[in-house]
């Protein structure tokens, strides 16, 4: 059993809570068993916009887990799992339509029951109703909706399976539904959409456990808010260093550097962080080392601040420095008075961005060059800080402030020197004492020197090793395509598995597997008797598939990759139905017997197809079995068509095969291969609108948002009719091209 992973005064918000609580009439058992399964999707639909996805840090401030919670109240009520959060620890919220909710604070907390009551920044939003838990009944049919593995906003149905004691946890609803991480915190909708319970803990691969929603209720009679400033320990800031001048957003501190997340609530997200050291009075100098978590965001330097709306600002954006005299909330109020771009900023990386002030001169430089130089004196003395502007994060660190900061650039000499020490060093031993000790003495300058030299080499090396990856894939894709554009009787069936197995193992010498089926037929020939009859040398390549050569299917072992990949399958002698039937039928196909391959579902066989006798299907991966079909049904589905029993074609062979390998890719969550072989796939068959789509999902997940959008474009060519037919949903897709669009795509 395993817990899943992942301002209104009190007696007010008590009240307005219980106010909700009222209950529409009863509806009677059986009257929800004989809910239609048209009846509970209604349900889901409704359900899944009062639901939101819950991501929470870990001690370091990365990612640690994602959980579910839903809308109790319109104005900004938001009940989870506490384990979901965690205790004082970082947490974002976000809806199904995208939008972020920012948490303003927790108002309830229940850690015996696993409880938490988050109110967050938002109006009208979608509620859900509570129900009463203490009327549920076992075999009762329930809903969760929640964000299993990652899948947000998934849809599990299952019923009450009844009341259990869980050790200090107490009365708890159980239920049989798949649970998997991520469901915390998902509500248990009864079938009038009414919250019963909320999902805690997964017992077995379809069992859980649900908190009562009574206790729930129970909980918001003596709400106790924490405002989230108080509530985040984990990272919190230094009261007595900084002090966060606005609304919104967060702002958090961790191993010397500063982080802000989020946006703040005026005009463009500003975020306003001062310090609290004190600022020679007409002339001075202020620096700090910034990274954007995106180009497109904005942060840097804060000074003659007066604490509220007015302030100057330096900082990077879009690519150029800006600096800009706000005076007051709006736009209107903003003096741009310098923007430029610099061949000295770093995107992506760490840059000092540092300004001097002397009276009504100001100083902008990035990475000691100096950038602006201009007379201002719009505003006057103030403090000094942090700032940053929409969305995107950034962190800072060596926020420094003085009457002058020194300078770590380096002279053209000590760049030549360090750049000449550093090519001196062997790539087969340490580096000599005496060169550390003569790079140490030029200043902290080498070291950020050696850094970015350091990062230009890495990141050639890895656009070498990606370019490298892309031209084997490229390179094989084209043969796979030219071998199987052959036709139906002159392509190789076996080269171009073989050449699938190449994708992923470029040292695969797909000429000796050739070779060796040379001399498997010519073994197999010699083996035929002299009756000549042809019924008889299929049982014969039966036979010596299953016993001479020890073909057999994987039982054991049967989603590994390894039985996909056809050289591994000749190695092991071990295979998936589908590559043990290219096995036979390469055989059969060198000693002239009539043998095709039918691709029914769930199970690849073969089929026997003399001229005058009745066809007879055989299963490579039970030894070559002779079945009837209604062995063949129940290996299969019992209502197989004409068109399941149609020949397969070498070229949807070659994709099934490509399908079952991108299946065990997406359970070993490998991204870059499902890619490859969604690559493949769409050169063999570009009307396959599945793997379409989910290309083009995975391409906007993977940062690759103008090669989304083609696939979104090819795919809204068609009706959502034939989408359906083919497995993707039009409204899906045209969210998608929505989402991009916000890309600038």
């Amino acid at each position: 059993m395993q817990i899943l992973h992942k301002t209104r005064p009190p007696a007010l918000v008590g009240a307005l809570l219980l106010s909700a609580l009222v209950l529409p009439s009863s509806v009677s058992l059986s009257d929800e068993m004989d809910m239609s399964p048209e009846d509970f999707e209604a349900i889901a639909a409704k359900v899944r916009e009062s639901v939101v996805v819950i991501r929470s840090s870990n001690r370091t401030g990365e990612s640690s887990g994602v959980g579910t919670g839903f809308v109790l109240d319109a104005n900004g009520l938001i009940v989870t799992n506490h384990h979901v959060i965690g205790e004082g620890r970082e947490f974002t919220i976000q809806r199904r339509n995208g939008q972020t909710l920012e948490p303003i604070e927790v108002i309830a907390v229940d850690r015996k029951k696993d409880l938490a009551v988050i109110r967050v920044r938002a109006e009208n939003l979608p509620a859900l109703e509570l129900g009463d838990s203490d009327s549920v009944r076992p075999g009762q049919p329930v809903l969760a909706i929640g964000n299993p593995l990652g899948f947000d906003f998934s849809v599990s149905k299952g019923v009450i399976a009844g009341r259990r004691e869980i050790d200090e946890r107490g009365a708890m609803i159980q239920v049989a539904m798949p649970i998997e991480p991520g469901n915390s915190g998902s509500p248990l909708v009864d079938a009038k959409q009414r919250v019963v319970g909320v999902i805690a803990i997964k017992s077995g691969d379809a069992l859980g456990f649900a908190v009562a929603v009574n206790d729930l209720k129970k909980l918001l009679v003596d709400p106790r808010p924490v405002p989230i400033a108080r509530w985040r320990t984990i990272g919190a800031l230094d009261a007595r260093e900084w002090t966060v001048a606005t609304e919104g957003g967060t702002w958090r501190q961790r191993a010397g550097r500063v982080v802000a997340e989020g946006e703040g609530t005026g005009f463009g997200g500003r975020m306003i962080c001062l310090s609290r050291r004190d600022v020679p009075m007409t002339s001075f100098e202020l620096a700090v080392d910034v990274k954007l978590g995106d180009e497109s965001g904005a942060a840097g330097l804060v000074f003659h601040a007066d604490g509220g709306e007015k302030h100057y600002g330096f900082y990077p954006t879009g690519g150029s420095l800006r600096l800009t005299r706000f005076e007051g909330p709006t736009v209107f109020q903003w003096t741009i008075l310098q923007t430029l771009p610099s061949a000295h900023y770093r995107s992506g990386e760490w840059n000092t961005v540092k300004v001097k002030v002397d009276n009504s001169r100001i100083v902008c430089s990035v990475n000691d060059e100096p950038i602006i130089d201009l007379d201002d004196d719009g505003l006057k003395i103030g403090r000094v800080g942090l700032c940053k502007f929409r969305s995107p994060s950034a962190e800072f660190r060596n926020f420094r402030v003085a009457t002058e900061i020194p300078s770590t650039r380096l002279s053209l000499e000590d760049v030549a020197r360090v750049h000449e020490l550093a090519s001196q060093i062997s790539t087969t031993a340490p580096p000599e004492v005496a060169t550390v000790d003569e790079i140490a003495d030029v200043g902290e300058g080498a070291l950020t020197l050696l850094e970015r030299r350091a990062k230009d080499l890495e990141d050639e090396a890895f656009r070498l090793r990606h370019l490298a990856k892309l031209v084997h894939q490229r390179s094989v894709e084209n043969k796979i395509v030219a071998e199987l554009d052959k036709g139906e009787e002159d392509a190789s069936l076996l080269r171009a598995a073989l050449l699938v197995s190449q994708l992923d193992n470029r040292d695969i010498d797909v000429d000796s597997y050739t070779r060796l089926f040379d001399r498997f037929a010519a073994e197999l020939r010699g083996r035929f008797d002299s009756s000549r009859r042809e019924r008889r040398h299929v049982e014969q390549l039966a036979e010596y598939f299953a016993s001479d050569l020890g073909f057999r299917g994987s039982r054991g072992d049967y989603y590994h990759r390894s039985n996909s990949y056809l050289n591994e399958v000749l190695d092991d002698r071990e295979g998936l139905p589908i590559t043990l039937s290219i096995v036979f039928l390469e055989l059969a196909r060198r000693v002239d017997l009539p043998v095709v391959g039918l691709g029914v579902p769930r199970h690849f066989v073969v089929q026997y197809r003399p001229e005058d006798e009745p066809t007879e299907v055989l299963d490579p991966f039970d030894g070559g079995k002779f079945l009837d079909m209604d062995a063949l049904r129940v290996v299969s589905v019992p209502g197989l068509s004409e068109t399941d029993l149609e020949p397969a074609t070498k070229r949807s062979i070659i994709v099934r095969v490509l399908r079952n390998l991108s299946n065990v890719s997406v359970e070993l969550n490998d991204i870059p291969a499902v890619l490859r072989y969604h690559d493949v796939i769409l050169r063999l068959d570009p009307e396959a609108a599945l793997e379409r789509w989910q290309r083009a999902v995975l391409r906007f997940r993977t940062g690759q948002p103008a090669r989304s959008v083609e696939d979104v474009d090819k795919l809204l060519e068609l009706d959502a009719e034939t989408l359906r037919e083919r497995g993707v949903d039009r409204r899906n897709v045209e969210q998608l091209r929505s989402a991009i669009e916000q890309r600038g795509f």
